[in-house]
């Protein structure tokens, strides 16, 4: 039975079928925040006893950050666009120049962002943390979900904590489930190494995409991958790793021959194989689409950073429903008009199934317990997601990571940030970290990696642009030191014992200076000259 989960706030503590008999522990106060707003009770209290803490979770820390009228990272998730055409019609620029939060949303309730978390970094040794992030907490998970005590969908990959070991060359994962990984460019400045977190993210299409006449076929997966690059990215040819149009009996560049060697595709109408009959719709992907994301500690392996074994978080994304271009404009419209009454966002939850965005996915994630192992997010860490999968104008087609893959060939295999430049987006001319970086000035949307701001900056807070441009890949203007991700690690991982996740999951060293406590909504968050346009595309043509 559907469950309409309405984020709400309670004046009292809602005690859900509980009574004083109830074994369930009384709340406990806590000295989570030792400034700004602080909770009145420990993060697994308000989870027992169905209290909501956040009803404006979709707001992340980072949309508190003091701008000072010039600095923005506000560009990076609010955007307009002239395309009338775009299914992503929230065209929520304006939001550069405005505070658009309900009543509630104007108190930054993200407590941990002003917690001193510098005694307890120290308390945990280097050989500790090490032997922490180098463990496999994945394995588990995916057993448990194999498990008749899951009833969901169970997106497994063998050996998964071993990253790039668990997928060939072209990123097909060894174990036959179909899962490919991509290789694409993280989007500033979140899932920078040096923020805090590594990931990864795979793709997979339902069977059919992979199959002609009931029988598997890589050609036809490979060639069907490169016409959804085409269509999320609106490319209009793309380089595909070799295809074999007679194994396949497909002519696939629709040369009129079949070949044995074909490495260049154009878009078409519909797709290939079993597929056949759906056709390629602009920027959307089709019924079945999934993802898997994994969000890892900072690994260190030698002088290399690295994605670590041990993960934070396990994400999924499916598309249930592929909906229309009309039905999306008014999922968006219904977004705005919510927004601009000042009323407090709703999600729907499914059970295993996942929850709804609204916008035609569901979504589910797994988060670690205070032993380390991955457990299922409780609705109330999940509504944390949806503020970036549903309700800002940037993504396309509420997604992230495929729109910024490597195009082509390049792009197929498993996350390798020393093979990735400093591509400029659409319509830029500047690589795009070393645009953020100056438009931001600083190494993250807070303003206090001390590390960036010193290797990048000048005493003055000028970006030293030669100095960017001359690294060779994005690896070498985002990898933290080994003494920074450590740190970072030991930082996360003091939330991870706390089961804190509710007051903020962003590892940072000492408390936050450059971040409101309360938002005055009569001030504009930046002067009209620092608002940007931007896309989520690259120009990779462009890079130096």
């Amino acid at each position: 039975m559907y469950r309409i989960v309405l984020l709400i706030v309670f004046s009292t503590v809602l005690f859900t079928g509980c009574d004083q008999q109830s074994s369930t522990p009384a709340l406990t106060h806590s000295a989570q925040a030792e400034s700004g707003y602080t909770p009145e009770y420990s993060a697994e209290a308000y989870i027992e006893h169905g209290e909501v803490y956040n009803p404006e979770a979709v707001i992340p820390p980072q949309c508190y950050t003091k701008t000072e009228s010039k600095h923005n990272p506000c560009y990076i998730c609010h955007q307009s666009y002239d395309d009338k055409h775009r299914p992503n019609a929230l065209n929520d620029g304006f939001l550069q120049g405005a505070y658009e939060f309900s009543d509630i949303g104007n108190t930054n309730r993200w407590a941990n962002l002003f917690k001193n978390r510098r005694d307890e970094i120290n308390d945990i040794s280097d050989e500790f943390i090490r032997e922490y992030i180098a463990q496999d907490n994945y394995s588990a998970l995916a057993k448990w979900l194999d498990s008749d005590a899951w009833q969901g969908r169970a997106p497994n990959i063998k050996n998964l904590a071993d990253g790039a070991d668990a997928f060939d060359e072209n990123g097909l994962a060894k174990d036959g489930s179909r899962w490919v990984a991509f290789n694409y460019k993280p989007v500033p400045s979140t899932f920078w190494p040096t923020n805090g977190s590594t990931d990864d993210v795979m793709i997979r299409l339902p069977e059919a995409f992979s199959e002609i006449s009931g029988n598997y076929s890589k050609d036809v997966y490979f060639a069907n991958l490169a016409l959804l690059e085409m269509a999320i990215t609106d490319a209009q040819s793309i380089e595909t790793i070799a295809l074999d149009e007679r194994a396949a009996g497909i002519d696939f560049n629709d040369n009129g021959v079949e070949e044995s060697q074909v490495k260049n595709l154009k878009r078409r109408t519909h797709y290939f194989g079993d597929a056949s009959d759906i056709p390629l719709t602009r920027m959307l992907y089709p019924q079945g689409t999934e993802f898997l994301h994994t969000v890892r500690y900072v690994g260190v392996d030698g002088e290399n950073i690295v994605n670590a074994r041990r993960m934070k978080e396990v994400r999924y994304m499916r598309k249930h429903t592929m909906m229309s271009r009309q039905r999306l404009k008014s999922s968006y419209y219904r977004e705005a008009k919510e927004k601009h009454f000042g009323n407090l966002p709703q999600v729907s939850t499914h059970g295993d199934r996942g929850t709804s965005n609204g916008m035609g996915w569901l979504l589910w994630g797994f988060i670690e317990d205070a032993n380390g192992e991955l457990r299922e997010q409780n609705q109330q860490e999940t509504f944390f997601c949806m503020g970036c999968h549903k309700t800002i104008g940037t993504t396309i087609d509420n997604t992230f990571a495929f729109a910024r893959k490597k195009p082509g060939t390049a792009g197929w295999g498993y996350i390798n940030l020393k093979s990735i430049e400093d591509a400029p987006n659409l319509g830029e001319t500047k690589g795009e970290y070393l645009t953020y970086l100056e438009r931001v000035g600083g190494g993250d949307e807070f303003r206090q990696n001390g590390e960036m701001l010193e290797r990048w900056f000048d005493k003055q807070g000028k970006v030293n642009t030669s100095k960017v441009k001359a690294q060779d890949s994005i690896y070498d203007i985002i990898a933290p030191s080994t003494r920074r991700a450590l740190d970072l690690n030991k930082a996360y991982y003091r939330i991870v014992q706390e089961q804190s996740f509710l007051f903020g999951r962003d590892a940072v060293l000492t408390p936050a200076d450059n971040v409101y406590r309360e938002i005055d909504t009569s001030i504009e968050p930046l002067d009209s000259e620092f608002r940007h346009q931007w896309d989520i595309r690259l120009d990779w043509d462009s890079a130096d």
